[in-house]
């Protein structure tokens, strides 16, 4: 009879299925468990088959599994239906290449606790799924594997074993597993090569051992009687003695993880006994499966230790781990030989290594913390939990509990990640609170002398693999390269998590996910600066065994306002939802809001803006007062697309959305100076915007009757937002360079931005690279535009020319059919040179000599007559005019100036406001600063195209004081961006003109063009105030040299004063109801209006008040002012003249009492300074005649000055 009919027939199988099922377990043993066996049979198998000799070691062990199975479900006669047709035992080989899935098994389950199981695993993980059940067997033996794993191994393979409590005695020995996790390749986000086994308890052993406990060793109590406490071990540490061996025994205090230097790997823990601790050092390659059998608390003793120098650690001493050595995990001591004198280097250490080589910046973290925030100290703790996520297993980021956030980025990347579910026991973990605004308050950290310990691995699975860092883990290697505090590197984190979601694709899939983590890095250095924010190099012994403990930990800076990165459809979105939530509709209109009519109401709201900074703290006014911190985005530089909203200006885009940018640059004519952006190079850059100005344009549409019905919606017909950024170059961060920008960095002799793809470029292209290099700024309006000729290679023809004069971009009818309005604008170009051929585009590279061995200038239609094929598609229309086709390129060049064949164009002057108003050109150019817009009308149609609020009249100014008005009709042309009370514009080919009244103001011509030149900032000085003029000479000047000026005097009399209640719609008399017939308003405003005469000691004006600046000239209250208001009621209105008769008014009338005793009051004729406007229709001198005596006299009059009063000072200094 064989082996396997007598296994089975001792077995007492019933039926095939169950004799089948027999046969399996003796086949799988036989092949897989029985070669890796060294030690006699199990005796346990002579229980069952008594009275039978069985030489056969595989069907011993075969009955010995059969047993430990039945033992364990407590079925002691009969083999449980479940396992012939449900479990069977796996191969380690089969387990790893066929199970893909993340899976839990438990043999002593039944269904209905599985059910039990898996709810409450989902119960306390909301959102997760519990693992799946399968029935599978793993029996194997327990051996080392390299770094100090367990592996459970059989005959076709191994692998790795993660246990929740580890015996030494484990080791070595045929276990079988009855509960257990595995966990495959890159399932549940794990990134481990095969998988990994998750042992749940105790494996059961089944094969004797040597017996546990010291006291039945060898000797008996002899090894009790020669371990030593923690405290006679520390005396031995300061009495060397070679060959000396000791055994310790004392309670772990500290588990420093596993670290690898020099390619020797060790780790420390230490034994502590009241007040007193001894470190020993594992680095034994044999022994570094103890670092999972200790944990803080636990009760040891290690045996054949000696003393050992540790060098680069100031405690020098320390007890090493030999090859003799053996650890027990009770507290019984094991005998441990005295005479023991091996010959071994009594320095026998890891190589000493510090993690950072730069002794400069050892003592900077406290005075750099102290400029960039305040410096708190952290706690040392103890903590257990549960981790509910995995926040990025490849940064080392997780929450535990929920609330309370961890950091394992300072220690060396764990052999198995902590996964969602995991309960979780850590030591001497540092606690912070709020270090960065971006997680949570609570945050613990661990450093090299922290040691976790999972107490329960999870139940649940995982979501997809992490992707917000690279499993690599490349921002923990930065980490221990660059050294940068936890602040730091938490705000890291987050923006690599941040921008592996918004940053454009193209760029993810040319960079790979790794890059993002180095182009946060970079992000970082650049807002924190390269040695701000760096600690102490991190000394590995003084931070694992120093009893007074330091680390990078200790310290850490807190900065509430560090930088805040948004993605472009946050922001864009965030300030389209708060244009109109944030803002009232009465804060729109003026002061004297109340008293407009409904034209003026309307007319005040159909435009106005909202602007805030990036960085709050440069906002003066309250704005966003609950945001403190700036904003910040990255993005590409790129052209708008055909469905873009704004087609004529730059946009920021990442891969989100898409936002409308006016870009300015420093001028390098004029030192300080801004200009507007037109270097090509820009185009396709990806960059970091730290300064920008957000801006929401409102429109409106409404037909609101009075002040008071403001709150009703019902009355606005249409309002939508137009939404953009404002910023300059100078506060741009180049992250990654186009192709244009390196080879324009290059030019101007510097290296490639230090942008994320250096590593990837030659060596020699890498000399000098630069980290943060100067913006690059176009040096002219030169440019070079390139054709294709034909397919891949794409080679293509170029011509240079020089931008002499550009017109307006305008939607204008081509006369195509089907085309309709197209839009487009004008260039008068100089040609410089050749046409010249290339084999590809030669983007903006520099000039060579064969594009400039012609030194005559040329027509632009030389390229008419080139050899390009029959294929360069160029039309010649009339006056050698050239159509750009939408294929060809145009790059800005900046070295042509410096060659003799380019010289510098004639650019037309640009005058000032002042220059416009005193010159007699008809079209001009000329920039200023625009401080006050006014939208004219609301809504046209043309071709095909609606505009809203197409008429706006801008008040321009410069620093003299000087204003010009300048009206734009923007119904041909689209909506331009920044034009904002506060920006500095610079028009071109407008229009100057004199109105009936002989005012000068401009007006826009479908050749003009807008630019925006310079932003508006609120921390730049305000605006000069206006000229103090006096009236004499004031009244004498007929130019237009000053219209608006601020005079000093004193009030003679008043002419009138006229108070009104007037129809909110069309303006009449409103007597307890509209004057009008045809009016049916039942709302009214209250006016005011007076005139007075004011006399500066060289002449007189005649000054006209109106609105809110009455009441303060009659120096009424405003309980005053609302009796006036109450008392006019019924009447309407009173005119009032002082030194004469009321036309509407009895003599009797006590409010005309009352007005005419203000006006003439000491407390109204006092001295004012005023500022105010001159009209333009000052009348001419007249002849007067004058009689004295019998003679008469005739002499001219000057006309008294006209002025209209903008503000009112009352006291004159």
């Amino acid at each position: 009879m064989n082996s396997e009919q007598l296994f089975v027939e001792h077995m007492d199988a019933r039926g095939d299925s169950e004799a089948s099922w027999l046969k399996h377990v003796l086949s799988f043993v036989t092949q897989q468990v029985c070669p890796l066996l060294t030690e006699p049979a199990p005796a346990a198998a002579d229980d069952l088959l008594t009275g039978v000799v069985l030489s056969d070691v595989c069907v011993s062990l075969s009955v010995c599994v059969v047993k430990t199975l039945q033992e364990i479900t407590s079925v002691t006669h009969t083999l449980p239906v479940s396992y012939r047709y449900d479990y069977r035992l796996v191969s380690v080989s089969e387990l790893v290449s066929q199970q893909h899935l993340a899976c839990v098994s438990h043999l002593s389950w039944s269904t209905n606790q599985q059910r039990a199981w898996a709810r409450e695993a989902e119960l306390s993980l909301p959102g997760k799924k519990a693992l799946p059940r399968v029935n599978l067997l793993l029996i194997g033996c327990l051996r080392e594997g390299r770094g100090g794993e367990w592996r459970l191994m059989n005959s076709s393979g191994s692998v790795r074993c993660e246990f929740l409590s580890l015996s030494p005695h484990w080791l070595n020995r045929l276990v079988f597993l009855p509960h257990w996790n595995y966990i495959p390749h890159n399932a549940l986000g794990q990134d481990e090569a095969g998988g990994y086994v998750e042992v749940i308890g105790s494996p059961v052993l089944l094969s004797p051992g040597p017996e546990q406990g010291l006291v039945s060793a060898d000797g008996g109590g002899a090894g009790l009687i020669k371990a030593v406490g923690v405290r006679e071990a520390a005396a031995l540490l300061h009495i060397r003695v070679r060959g000396q061996r000791a055994s310790v025994c004392g309670q772990v205090g500290s588990v420093c993880p596993l670290l690898v230097v020099a390619g020797t790997t060790f780790f420390c823990f230490t034994l502590t006994e009241e007040r007193h601790s001894v470190s020993v050092l594992v680095k034994d390659s044999s022994r570094l499966w103890w670092s999972q059998c200790v944990c803080v608390g636990q009760s040891v003793c290690v045996t054949a230790l000696r003393v050992c120098v540790l060098r680069g650690w100031r405690g020098n001493n320390i007890l090493c781990v030999t090859d003799q050595s053996e650890i027990h995990t009770n507290d019984t001591p094991a005998h441990t030989p005295v005479n023991d004198t091996h010959a071994e280097s009594q320095s026998d250490t890891p190589p000493s290594m510090m993690l950072h080589a730069d002794d400069d910046v050892s003592e900077e973290a406290e005075s750099e913390g102290e400029s960039g925030g305040s410096l708190k100290r952290a706690r040392v703790i103890s903590y257990q939990g549960i981790v509910t996520e995995v926040v990025s297993e490849g940064a080392g980021l997780y929450v535990i509990d929920r609330k309370v956030g961890l950091c394992l980025a300072y220690q060396p990347t764990r052999r198995r990640s902590l996964r969602a579910g995991d309960f979780v026991e850590l030591h001497n973990v540092h606690f912070l609170y709020k270090p960065c605004p971006d997680f949570f308050p609570s945050m613990l950290c661990t450093c090299l002398r922290s040691s976790i310990r999972v107490t329960s691995f999870s139940r649940v699975g995982g979501g997809p693999p992490d992707t917000t860092c690279p499993g690599d883990g490349a921002l923990p290697r930065l980490l221990l390269e660059k050294n940068r505090g936890v602040s730091e590197y938490l705000w890291t984190c987050h923006l690599s998590s941040r921008l592996s979601h918004s940053l454009v694709p193209s760029v993810l899939k040319q960079q790979q996910q790794q890059c993002v983590c180095v182009l946060s890095w970079k992000l970082m250095e650049l807002m924190w600066g390269r040695e701000r924010g760096r600690i102490r190099r991190r000394d590995i012994y003084s931070e694992m065994l120093d009893e007074s403990h330091t680390c990078p930990l200790t310290q850490y800076s807190v900065d509430p306002a560090v930088p805040q990165y948004v993605s472009v459809s946050e922001l864009v979105l965030s300030l389209q939802s708060d244009c109109w939530s944030s803002v009232s509709l009465r804060s729109l209109l003026p002061l004297d809001g109340s008293s407009l009519t409904s034209s003026e109401i309307n007319a005040a709201l159909a435009w106005s803006c909202w602007t805030q900074r990036s960085d709050p703290r440069d906002d003066l006014h309250l704005g966003d007062a609950l945001r403190q911190r700036p904003l910040l985005l990255v993005g590409i530089l790129e052209l708008p697309s055909q469905m873009s909203e704004s087609k004529h200006t730059l946009q920021l885009r990442d891969g989100t959305a898409a936002v409308t940018c006016i870009v300015t640059e420093t001028s390098e004519e004029e030192e300080g100076g801004q200009r507007a952006a037109f270097n090509t190079a820009w185009i396709g850059c990806l960059v970091c915007v730290h300064q920008f100005t957000m801006v929401t344009e409102r429109f409106l549409q409404s037909d609101f009757p009075s002040y008071q019905h403001l709150d009703q919606e019902q009355f606005i017909a249409q309002k939508h937002c137009r939404v953009y950024l404002q910023f300059s170059l100078d506060h741009l961060h180049i992250l990654s360079p186009s192709v244009a920008m390196v080879t324009l960095l290059r030019q101007k002799g510097m290296a490639s931005a230090g942008d994320v793809t250096d590593r990837k470029q030659p060596a020699e292209e890498g000399k000098g690279r630069s980290e943060k290099p100067d913006v690059p700024h176009s040096a002219s309006s030169v440019a070079m535009a390139t054709g294709p000729v034909g397919s891949t290679p794409r080679p293509c023809v170029s011509i240079v020319f020089r931008v002499e004069q550009k017109g307006g971009l305008a939607w204008r009818n081509m006369g195509d059919e089907g085309e309709g309005c197209v839009l487009d604008f004008t260039v008068r170009v100089a040609v410089i040179g050749p046409v010249v051929s290339w084999g590809r585009d030669p983007k903006n590279v520099q000039m060579t000599d064969r594009e400039t061995k012609r030194e005559e200038e040329k027509d632009p239609s030389v390229l008419i007559g080139c050899d390009v094929s029959g294929r360069c598609e160029m039309e010649l229309h009339t006056d050698s005019t050239l159509q750009i086709l939408s294929d060809w390129r145009v790059h800005t060049l900046t070295r042509p100036l410096q060659l003799h064949t380019c010289r510098q164009a004639l650019s037309p002057t640009v005058l000032s406001v002042s220059d416009v108003l005193d010159c007699s050109s008809e079209l001009v150019c000329f920039q200023g600063l625009v401080c006050d817009r006014i939208s004219l009308n609301n809504r046209t149609s043309e071709c095909g195209h609606t505009h809203t609020n197409t008429g706006v009249r801008l008040t321009m100014c410069d620093r003299g004081g000087r204003s010009l008005k300048v009206y734009l009709d923007l119904s041909h042309t689209p909506y331009p961006p920044g034009l904002l009370p506060g920006n500095t514009l610079r028009l071109s080919a407008f229009q100057r003109r004199l109105s009936r009244t002989g005012s000068v103001y401009c007006s826009m011509l479908p050749v003009s063009s807008v630019s925006v030149v310079s932003l508006g900032d609120s921390r730049s000085a305000p605006l000069p105030p206006a000229p103090i003029m006096h009236l004499g000479p004031w009244a004498l000047s007929g130019e237009q040299r000053c219209t608006v000026g601020r005079v000093k005097g004193h009030v003679v009399c008043f002419l009138f004063v006229q108070l009104q209640w007037s129809c909110s719609l069309c303006g009449s008399l409103y007597s307890q109801s509209c004057s009008s017939s045809q009016c049916r308003s039942t709302t009214s405003v209250f006016q005011s209006k007076a005139k007075l005469v004011i006399d500066d000691g060289t002449g007189e004006a005649h000054v006209c008040f109106s609105g809110a600046l009455v009441r303060p000239l009659l120096g009424l209250a405003d309980s005053q002012w609302e009796g006036l208001q109450r008392a006019l009621r019924v009447k309407g209105h009173i005119r009032v003249y002082p030194r004469g008769r009321s036309m509407v008014c009895d003599d009797d009338d006590p409010l005309l009492h009352f007005l005419s005793a203000v006006c003439s009051s000491d407390v109204v004729c006092r001295p004012l300074s005023l500022t105010c406007r001159k009209h333009n229709n000052q009348r001419p001198e007249e002849m007067r005649r004058f009689s004295r005596g019998d003679r008469d006299f005739m002499t001219r009059m000057t006309p008294p000055l006209q002025l209209t009063c903008l503000t009112v000072t009352p006291d004159v200094t």
